[in-house]
């Protein structure tokens, strides 16, 4: 599941679960998706730097702030010192 692309750097592709979304107020789940995201993020890269494509962005919001998806596939991207979230589809 993990690839080397280049010099010192990495590709992985996680599925991120959303459930926990459900447990904010209707109207800030995207918000808390988007959250949810990074701190997955966080933890399984062991980074703090972590940008997130805006295609991601898009589709946590594609149906409105009350209905993000229940889960979403993502490639990391790591380099030296940053984290990369890109999504797959």
């Amino acid at each position: 599941m993990e690839e080397e692309v280049g010099e010192g750097v990495e590709e992985r592709i996680y599925t991120i679960p959303l459930r926990a979304v459900k447990k904010a107020p209707r109207w800030k789940r995207s918000n808390r998706a988007i959250a949810l995201i990074r701190e997955y993020l966080m933890k399984h890269t062991k980074s703090e730097y972590i940008m997130i494509d805006t295609a991601i962005n898009e589709k946590v919001w594609a149906r409105g702030s009350q209905k993000p998806p229940s889960k979403i596939r993502v490639k990391v991207i790591e380099e030296e010192d940053r984290i990369r979230a890109e999504l797959v589809e």
